[in-house]
């Protein structure tokens, strides 16, 4: 580790902290339906959509008609996104004769987007068309976030309001974040990426010959517009099969600080946005300095454990940190940093290959998704993620000293607490019995590369990161199988949809509670007490979920390296 490094990861810390509260003020105007500097262009065009649509903005609905109006949205976004892949080879803008895309992958591809997910069982360039890549993905990168920002404003009002029983529109939250928060910041992102050399064209691949005489096809296309969305919504899914390594996705230092100041920037925002609609914007920062807690642990051990490098390299005298996997033009700080935020933040892109990593450092991607998108977590999804957690923590408090639990004035009672437990325990039910299930099979044990802890951990990755929507992989699993492709695809609905219909749920419960007023006994939620109570239910919770399945994994594989045992 070096100081240069340990300066480079301030500086994102700072940018990020910088952002929160002018992005947060903005948003809080959007969702409240005040006029902003875009208010006079996108008014009218807003408008227009609910008359369209049939809607209107100003009714607003129950928590079951606004889960309902979700899921049904979803449903058609998935099945529009799987009959297209089906058939993109008889439609138009596909320069590159791609054929279609088979069943089960094409499920498992609309799960996947649809989802926030972005889990790709395939090489973008070759096998998706310009227009499944255009009108299919990058449009699920825009409505899957929107989607789970609209979820969090959903739970966000039940603590900002008394006595009532809507918590919005769900077709107004979609439409003010697409209009007022996606696309304004992904068109100027857009322009800034193709000003600094990322492709965006619809142009055929292009033919050449190497200096050596060799012939390569160089792929190309709508590429820029897709990564704005893809970090800044926290999707991840790339143009490219190597993500965000390759050099046009991501060709220069200012590309690479932009992608992960992207994937963080809305989440750790609408924490500002919960502070400030609930009236006291230090609710909002003690959620983030949990968050923040969890990241720089994370960060912290994660570099370690890349710069220390493997013990068995330095026994052939070589020195230095574990670059295999790592491109020299990022190296062990930055490979280490994106690693840790694309995995907090439930986003997925990579611009090295985690299962590359060392035992230690590939192991807290790993646990920051097991954690269940609560460390900033996917646009919308890591905030309502850790509420979950919140309603935990307090129930707790409220145990230990014999009093009914109380947050920001809502009585946490039974229903709430079981709802919260409901959808904690859907994400180990996917990652682990998935994993349990698939590392007896030979449907699942066949597509490894790797024997051992470090095939195991493979598995283990892979459902984990399915279940967690982020997309992320240990890339020595071939996984475009059907085993693989329908198991992974359930996981990631299961991890969307279990945890949004019961954070909703809960949101429905409190929205229509009296606020009680604080008295001696209430448990403050602004300080270092509570932060501290929240951090130890998260890693209490997690420790004893998922401990015994990293111990047969990363754990013992880190003990036999420094055995000089390999794989």
């Amino acid at each position: 580790m070096t100081l240069i490094g340990w300066i480079q990861i301030a500086v994102y810390c700072g940018i990020i902290i910088l952002l929160v509260k002018p992005l947060g003020g903005y948003m809080t105007r959007v969702y409240n339906g005040d006029r902003t500097l875009l208010s006079p262009v996108i008014g009218p065009i807003e408008r227009v959509l609910y008359r369209l649509a049939g809607t209107d903005e100003k009714e607003e609905q129950h928590w079951t008609a606004y889960a309902a109006a979700m899921l049904f949205f979803n449903l058609a976004g998935f099945i529009a996104l799987y009959f297209l892949q089906r058939f993109q080879g008889a439609l138009p803008f596909n320069p590159a004769g791609m054929g279609e895309v088979g069943p089960e992958l094409a499920f498992n591809t609309a799960a996947s987007f649809v989802s926030n997910t972005n889990w790709q069982s395939y090489g973008g360039e070759s096998t998706m068309s310009y227009l499944t890549q255009m009108a299919g993905l990058t449009v699920q990168n825009f409505v899957s976030a929107a989607t789970g920002i609209a979820v969090a404003m959903a739970v966000i009002r039940a603590f900002s309001r008394k006595s009532v029983k809507t918590l919005g529109n769900f077709w107004t939250d979609l439409v003010r974040t697409i209009f007022y928060v996606l696309l304004p910041i992904c068109i100027i992102g857009t322009l800034v990426l193709v000003w600094q050399g990322v492709p965006q064209n619809l142009n055929p691949y292009t033919a050449a010959v190497t200096l050596e005489g060799a012939q390569q096809t160089i792929a190309q296309g709508p590429v820029a517009s897709q990564m704005m969305i893809k970090h800044l919504g926290t999707n991840g899914g790339g143009f490219f099969n190597v993500n965000a390594a390759h050099p046009f996705e991501n060709p220069t230092a200012l590309t690479n600080l932009i992608h992960m100041v992207s994937i963080f920037a809305i989440g750790a925002a609408l924490t500002n946005v919960f502070g400030r609609m609930v009236g006291n914007q230090r609710q909002g920062w003690a959620i983030f300095a949990t968050m923040g807690v969890l990241f720089l642990i994370g960060v912290a051990v994660c570099y370690w454990a890349e710069a220390a490098g493997n013990p068995l390299i330095h026994a052939l005298g070589i020195e230095g940190g574990n670059m295999e996997g790592k491109e020299t033009r990022f190296g062990v700080v930055l490979s280490s940093l994106f690693a840790v935020i694309t995995t907090a933040a439930s986003c997925g892109a990579v611009i090295a290959m985690h299962d590359s990593f060392l035992p230690l450092g590939g192991m807290i991607p790993m646990i920051n998704m097991m954690l269940g998108e609560i460390i900033i977590g996917g646009v919308g999804a890591g905030f309502y993620g850790i509420i979950l957690f919140v309603v935990i923590a307090i129930f707790v408090a409220g145990l230990m000293v014999g009093r009914t639990p109380e947050y920001l004035g809502k009585k946490i009672e039974a229903k709430e607490v079981k709802m919260a437990m409901l959808a904690i325990l859907c994400l180990p039910l996917a990652m682990l019995g998935f994993t349990a299930v698939t590392a007896v099979l030979p449907a699942g044990v066949s597509s490894l590369w790797n024997a051992g802890p470090h095939g195991f951990g493979e598995i283990l990755y892979a459902y984990t990161s399915a279940a967690a929507n982020n997309g992320s992989a240990f890339a020595g699993l071939s996984a475009n199988t059907p085993w693989y492709n329908i198991t992974l695809g359930t996981a990631m609905l299961m991890g969307r949809f279990l945890i949004i219909i019961p954070a909703l749920a809960i949101a429905g419960s409190l929205v229509s509670k009296k606020t009680v007023p604080a008295s001696g006994g209430t448990l403050p939620t602004d300080g270092t007490l509570f932060v501290g109570l929240l951090l130890g239910v998260i890693l209490i919770v997690g420790g004893l979920t998922f401990f015994p399945a990293l111990a047969l994994g990363p754990i013992v594989e880190h003990f036999a390296m420094l055995a000089g045992q390999t794989f």
